[in-house]
């Protein structure tokens, strides 16, 4: 009866296996947190033009670009389990075949995307803002789509690097591409004042920068494949079984994706609702989640290419030390995110707005800020586990369950609390989905199912 116990605690001891794991982590965990921190910059360079209209402006705006973009995230996620997979049954072709598959959809949504763009001025008006918000809205996202191929062709690439356990590639993408994000942004806005256009601008160009250094990192990974890696590669790539595969495997992580976005969706477009202030308010809180979200997520990038490459190899062992190092120290770091928000939240608020209103508000909604990474951790965690054994359909189910027996039910009985009313259906949904997956996850690893990967 001790057996799984002591394979579950085998790898905590071992330091080599602590090693292998901040390889993975670290680097993410350190480029992610630069992508909040654009969105902090974004804030302050915004926040201090002296108008809420122009912070609630971007946040609508980047609201609906984000939700666009993160709804297509399975274009990263399905590309890191499978590449993971076929990189630990040391398969080259199906690693070539997995990144041309996944590159050349992401190039056929990104030109949909543009075609459709002049829909999306007319999908603004649905957050209900005041008619300054909608205007700079609107500006934000005419400009802003144009990144569209360039952002989804990016998401494929790191995906196909994290599963290559090549963390480094990805971390150099998010660096160098939101610093060069972070300088135009205050170039355009302090020195141009383009104002909201000029954030827009600054993301676009940097998107566009990012894909010439991920196309150059991965041709550096492609040439040491093997020449015969590449025999028959046309009628490989063309063949109807494994683009069926692929397409209902992004299904279902679309679907997925689309119940988290509504959630985070409404939450920016009923704040609009309450008002320029309470939707500023929100935009300030909302970019330090995210800061403890990304940090978070490095180790959701690690576990998703330790568990794709431990189910390639068929490594039972390999696969419960992956879950059980990436927890624990995810926990503790999620812990430390906690801290430093207790201690140090309401001088954060005000250094990224002088608006005295946005800032009362802000520093009342600051406790769920404080209790948010503890809660949404173990979901971060877990979503990982479920990419990297490619089971994107308990993925779906389980946040279908959290979105819709959890956020807005939770929202609709609270509703007279206002903006607390929009954080606490956001706690409600962090909670259920750690739940439901946890559960999920346990009894698959338990039956040994969770060493199969379902395409």
């Amino acid at each position: 009866m001790m057996k799984p116990q002591c394979d579950f605690c085998c790898g905590w001891r071992d330091p080599e296996r602590h090693k292998v794991l901040f390889a993975l982590a670290l680097p993410m965990v350190f480029s992610n947190i630069t992508t909040p921190l654009l969105g902090l910059v974004d804030t302050w360079v915004i926040g201090h033009l002296g108008q809420a209209w122009f912070l609630g402006g971007v946040s609508v705006g980047a609201t609906f670009i984000n939700v666009l973009f993160w709804l297509l995230g399975f274009l990263r996620m399905s590309t890191t389990g499978l590449t993971a997979q076929a990189c630990g049954a040391h398969d080259q072709r199906a690693q070539i075949d997995t990144l041309l598959r996944a590159f050349s959809l992401a190039m056929l949504l990104g030109l949909l995307l543009l075609l459709l763009s002049p829909l999306l001025a007319k999908l603004i008006a649905l957050s209900g803002g005041s008619e300054q918000v909608q205007r700079y809205a609107a500006q934000y996202v005419a400009v802003r789509i144009w990144s569209a191929p360039a952002a989804l062709g990016n998401l494929v690439l790191m995906g196909w690097l994290l599963g290559r356990q090549d963390a480094r590639g990805p971390m150099l993408m998010l660096i160098v591409t939101n610093l060069v994000n972070i300088g135009l942004d205050t170039l355009f806005v302090l020195v141009f004042d383009w104002q909201v256009k000029g954030v827009a601008a600054a993301s676009v160009l940097a998107d566009y920068g990012a894909l010439v250094l991920g196309l150059w990192l991965v041709r550096r990974q492609l040439q040491q494949f093997s020449a015969g890696a590449w025999a028959g590669g046309g009628q490989r790539w063309l063949q109807l079984s494994p683009l069926v595969s692929l397409l209902r495997l992004n299904r279902d992580i679309f679907l997925r994706s689309l119940s988290l976005q509504l959630c985070f969706a409404f939450m920016t477009l009923q704040g609009a609702r309450l008002g320029d202030i309470a939707v500023a308010a929100n935009a300030v809180l909302l970019n330090f989640m995210m800061l403890a979200s990304y940090g978070l997520d490095g180790f959701a990038y690690a576990v998703e290419s330790m568990v794709g490459r431990a189910i390639g190899q068929q490594s039972r062992q390999q696969l419960r030390e992956a879950i059980v190092l990436n927890l624990g120290w995810a926990g503790l770091i999620a812990l430390c995110f906690s801290v430093v928000f207790a201690l140090f939240g309401t001088q954060l608020i005000g250094h990224i707005t002088d608006i005295p209103a946005v800032v009362a508000e802000a520093t009342r909604q600051l406790p769920w800020l404080v209790a948010m990474p503890l809660l949404s951790v173990w979901c971060f965690l877990l979503d990982g586990i479920f990419i990297g054994a490619t089971r994107a359909r308990e993925m779906r189910n389980s946040m279908l369950m959290a979105a819709f027996g959890g956020f807005f039910p939770v929202w609709w009985l609270c509703q007279e609390w206002g903006v607390a009313a929009l954080w606490a259906a956001m706690a409600a949904l962090m909670v259920a989905r750690g739940m439901t997956l946890g559960i999920i996850c346990w009894r698959l690893e338990q039956s040994g199912q969770l060493l199969t990967a379902r395409h």
